[in-house]
């Protein structure tokens, strides 16, 4: 049979997939493209660059064995490497060859001589800052043990593995995490200082945010030492800045971090900041300040999903070392779901009002103490609820449900709407069908047998009834 890109690829995917856990071949792997076949050299796509230097540090061993199986030994991999661009809203891809030397080869780091002849002096060198004892400003609790991985960050933990890995040594520096309020970005970040405190002590780490910095910067401005300011920023070997959406409008303050910035960066040290937008959404900042900040890898934080949350809590609890009922996790988890800071908080507010009080912690305490926290504690069941939450879980708009349309997921969502609204509330069978569109009583009852039968022979469709009666429970 005539080989072509994909099905050599393919085969090269089922030998990979046999030898690696299969989370990591869902995040590294899965993403990939074959391109093209020319002769013995396979071409794949890669979303990105950060995705070409995690393969060729971490697989590079595994993935020229599966090659040559393929292709025989003259058989060679090159990637096409999609880069995003800027000024366009295209992305455009550059091509690279792949090194093939493995862990071993290029990505083994240069050992730092111990004994220096102490009469050459380094003219670059400012008196006094020759070895800073620098307080890191890190919190000693956010460590990457108890930041918790979920689709929702995956990227981002992994980017800040290989950083704390290798400081300087990577193409994604800086390193930009953003995302919304709550989601982690401060924990990650100094989870990266820590890492690379425990793990390379002699590296000056400096946590700091941004509003913090400009007050600093004043201060130095008002006592006439800004020198000062500037050489201790300079000698700084992992620079951690928090918020920097913050030096929106403040001019003098962009001007002096940038020329940090561009010291650390040419001297080989590592940057990492966050912000709460990508760096083509903010505002406010000199566009060569925000180009720097593209130069490495931005990543995101989502808002974490059900699964995610629920570790959150579990682990949260477990260093807490109290054990909770699995029912009070999935409530709690299940209706806070804006942010991991609100959800961490109302835990401790339980936490807390039990041990006060104390009381065991079950459902009802539970619902009762997280009022303030859960939008939809005080909400009573009613069609509109129901018909809210079908939509939302099938994602279909509400007034379709209402119309005359025959769409079979329309239909699926009406019937299901119309079944848990005679289950869980008062309403007349009447009533139930003049709320869905101007439907008599008799369209209510089919409704209801169909989907009773379709839970009875259809697993799937159970599922979803299942899946939503939990969500009408929690509520």
């Amino acid at each position: 049979m005539e080989k072509t890109c994909t099905n050599v690829w393919n085969n090269c995917l089922q030998i990979i997939k046999d030898n690696i856990p299969a989370q990591s071949f869902k995040t590294w792997f899965e993403p990939i493209k074959s391109l093209r076949l020319e002769g013995s050299i396979l071409t794949i796509q890669v979303p990105s660059l950060f995705f070409y230097e995690w393969l060729e540090e971490h697989y590079v061993g595994l993935l020229r064995k599966t090659i040559k199986k393929q292709l025989g030994e003259d058989g060679r991999l090159e990637y096409n490497i999609v880069v995003e661009q800027s000024s366009s809203s295209k992305p455009y891809t550059t091509n690279m060859p792949s090194n093939g030397n493995g862990a071993e080869g290029k990505n083994q780091s240069m050992p730092i001589p111990i004994a220096i002849n102490k009469d050459i002096k380094n003219p670059f060198v400012i008196p006094g800052l020759k070895k800073l004892n620098v307080d890191p400003q890190l919190n000693q609790n956010y460590t990457f043990d108890n930041f918790v991985e979920g689709d929702c960050n995956r990227l981002a933990r992994s980017a800040g593995y290989a950083v704390a890995a290798k400081p300087g040594g990577t193409s994604f520096n800086p390193l930009m995490i953003y995302g919304g309020v709550g989601l982690g970005k401060t924990h990650l970040v100094q989870a990266i200082g820590n890492e690379i405190k425990r793990t390379l002590p002699d590296k000056v780490v400096l946590y700091v945010s941004c509003e913090k910095f400009t007050q600093q910067f004043v201060d130095a401005l008002k006592h006439n030492n800004i020198n000062d300011f500037v050489n201790f920023y300079q000698a700084i070997d992992v620079l951690i800045m928090d918020d920097v959406h913050n030096f929106a409008g403040k001019e003098k303050t962009q001007d002096f971090f940038f020329h940090i910035f561009n010291h650390l960066h040419q001297t080989g040290r590592q940057l990492i900041i966050t912000s709460d937008k990508a760096p083509k959404d903010l505002s406010g900042l000199e566009e060569r300040l925000l180009s720097r900040f593209k130069w490495g890898l931005s990543a995101d934080l989502q808002v974490p999903d059900l699964e995610t949350r629920m570790a959150i809590l579990k682990t949260k609890v477990y260093q807490d070392g109290i054990d909770l009922p699995h029912e009070v996790l999935e409530y709690v988890a299940h209706n806070i779901d804006n942010n991991v800071r609100e959800l961490e908080g109302a835990m401790v507010s339980l936490l807390a009002q039990s041990t006060l009080n104390r009381k065991e912690i079950d459902l009802n305490l539970a619902k009762q103490m997280l009022k303030n926290f859960i939008k939809n504690s005080t909400k009573e069941i009613s069609m509109e609820y129901i018909q809210s939450l079908v939509c939302e879980y099938f994602e279909v708009p509400i007034e379709m449900v209402k119309s005359q349309t025959r769409k079979r997921e329309i239909v699926q969502a009406r019937q299901i709407s119309m079944y848990l609204a005679k289950a869980h509330t008062k309403s007349s069978l009447k009533s139930i069908g003049h709320f869905f569109g101007g439907r008599d009583h008799s369209t209510v009852i089919y409704a209801c047998q169909t989907v009773e039968d379709l839970i009875d022979t259809d697993k799937k469709f159970k599922g979803y009834v299942a899946d939503i009666q939990k969500k009408l429970k929690m509520s």
